[in-house]
């Protein structure tokens, strides 16, 4: 009896180390059906990051990273258990059509098994790499790509495949802190108008708590995915005391709730805060309203579609140790500014001046960002937000060199990064209008443009936005047309080309912005400043995977890699 227990006591501890691997301590589903699981884990000493793949299949299976979430330059691996034996190769893809075998093969198998309908995928990659077609992983999210067969015959995946982002250096895994719960802030059965573009805004009273509590998650509730384009939820002054709901923008009840507290974008998915913070709601924060507003984009102008999207709020009695919130920056939102067509890559800029943010708070402090949503419209290609200090580029706060309007996501920064009073955010993006012949001009409409970045920061500051403006007057003078309906007819008639659209993009950088930064309370400071010049921050140089710190181990390492590859 014995023996018998000191065994089944051994294959208990076996059956514990098999489930719990130390060398891969995060998982997550990439999958709605949880039918494809990643588990991962890394040494960035070493220089590498392990992936085990699990797939519910006895066919092929895939996985990569890509840059826009599609195939077009995704860096792939496809391996699988056939009748010959293992396979396993490392791929890029050109486009919709089989990935091409990589030359330079740099993702290392260490198993792949497949066992009662499942096929079960582990290896190993270098976390940077030389070779032009593997995918640097780095602090920032990155778009992972999946997909798989039932058969061993690699062809079409249909609807077997999907995109998650995931942060896998910097990764937070899903909390459930005690005491928590959740409310749903949406609309009621409201009926889409049939236009192409409608902003649908409701002033409602969440929740009322005795105390405080901290907001922890936030999800989207999206019932109509092909119509809803974004969900913003704003906190509303004190002056704001009765709910109401009307299209936005058309009354002065909607106009007066500007300060930012949620933010979703199409392609978007759950946002969770870091441990450190949480959205406050209830105790001093209690009696405040909220405006959520729902853009609509119908370009079919469908008619009779009712919707209820919206936003779920998870929170917790446990508080956590600061108040969170999210600051507006970039370019103001308005008609007055206008991108050429033809243009193959424009640039446009909002200022962040935190210099004169003492001028609408009394206790202003610094900034703690850990997360932002960047945000463009169909013309977007490309968003960065430069950070300045002292008259000098310290860093890019964050970016998206590959923008998406399809996947529009918070992202996590992988550190929290500290703005100090009188730092400089410079919100920068570049716009593709080649395939436009008039001008788009800065507006709400998805034909229109934005540029603009949420920024989640903590200890929390009754901020509303920190924005800039073209100054106009200054613009119009510099090209010669005193009069606002003069400027309109060149901007119009104008011949775009290469050197008219640098010669306005240069115009337009050159001038006087006009910088404003609001309170919760619609207080507003207007300044002017310039645009500073943004650079994109050199990277670490590649160095084969051969971290280390001896000179010596670093000869040696490259010998070896030498050999293997010349002999």
């Amino acid at each position: 009896m014995g023996t018998l227990s000191l065994v089944l006591l051994l294959l208990s501890v076996q059956w514990s180390r098999a489930q719990e691997d130390p060398l891969l301590p995060f998982s997550e589903h990439l999958d709605p059906e949880h039918k494809v699981r990643l588990k991962w884990g890394f040494d960035e000493i070493q220089g590498t990051i392990l992936f085990e793949l699990t797939v519910d299949t006895s066919g092929w299976v895939g996985f990569g990273f890509s840059p826009k979430g599609g195939m077009t330059g995704a860096d792939i691996v496809i391996g699988g258990v056939g009748p010959g034996g293992r396979y396993f190769t490392d791929r890029h893809a050109g486009g919709n059509s089989m990935p091409v075998i990589d030359q330079q093969q740099n993702y290392k198998l260490l198993s792949l098994t497949e066992s009662n309908g499942k096929t079960v995928m582990k290896f190993q990659r270098s976390i940077s790499s030389c070779d032009q077609h593997d995918l640097p992983i780095t602090n920032l999210p990155m778009k992972l790509i999946y997909a798989y067969g039932q058969t061993d015959d690699i062809t079409y995946h249909s609807t077997q495949r999907g995109t998650k982002e995931l942060n896998l250096l910097k990764y937070k895994p899903r909390v459930n802190p005690p005491n928590n719960s959740s409310f749903d802030i949406t609309m009621v059965n409201f009926t889409v108008p049939a236009k192409q573009t409608y902003y649908h805004c409701k002033i409602v009273r969440p929740l009322t708590f005795d105390r405080k509590q901290h907001i922890y998650r936030i999800e989207p509730v999206i019932t109509n995915p092909d119509l809803v384009h974004h969900l913003l939820l704003y906190r509303c002054p004190p002056s704001v005391t009765e709910t109401f709901e009307a299209e936005c923008y058309t009354s002065l009840r909607t106009n007066l709730c500007m300060e930012t507290t949620a933010v979703w974008g199409v392609g978007g998915g759950a946002f969770e805060f870091p441990e450190v913070a949480g959205l406050p709601i209830g105790g001093n924060v209690g009696g405040f309203l909220y405006r959520l507003e729902v853009h609509y984009n119908n370009p079919n102008k469908s008619a009779g579609r009712v919707d209820n999207s919206g936003l779920r709020f998870y929170y917790t009695s446990e508080l956590r140790q600061h108040d969170a919130a999210v600051l507006g920056t970039g370019l103001a939102v308005n008609p007055g500014y206008a991108i050429p067509p033809k243009a193959k890559s424009f640039l446009t800029y909002g200022l962040c001046d935190t210099a004169y943010i003492p001028e609408v708070l009394q206790t202003p402090h610094d900034l703690q960002v850990f997360s932002a949503m960047l945000h463009t419209h169909l013309a977007g290609r490309k968003v960065r937000v430069g950070h300045f200090r002292g008259g000098k580029q310290i860093d890019l706060l964050a970016v998206d060199e590959n923008y998406d309007f399809e996947y529009q996501d918070v992202m996590n920064l992988g550190k929290t990064k500290t703005v100090k009073l009188g730092d400089k955010l410079l919100v920068e993006c570049t716009y593709n209008t080649e395939n436009r012949s008039t001008l788009t001009w800065g507006g709400l409409s998805t034909s229109d443009e934005m540029c603009l970045a949420f920024l989640f920061y903590y200890p929390a500051m009754n901020l509303s936005g920190c924005m800039s403006f073209p100054n106009t007057t200054a613009l119009r003078s510099e090209m010669g047309t005193p009069s606002p309906n003069i400027w309109l007819s060149l901007m119009t008639n104008k011949t775009w080309n290469d050197t008219s659209i640098n010669q306005y993009q240069q115009t337009l950088k050159s001038i006087s912005q006009l910088v404003i930064i609001a309170d919760s309370f619609n207080n507003i400071s207007r300044n002017t400043g310039l645009i500073p010049d943004l650079s994109v921050m050199p990277s670490a140089p590649c160095i084969s995977g051969c971290a280390t710190k001896s000179l010596a181990s670093l000869l040696l390492c490259l010998a070896v890699q030498f050999m293997h590859k010349y002999y």
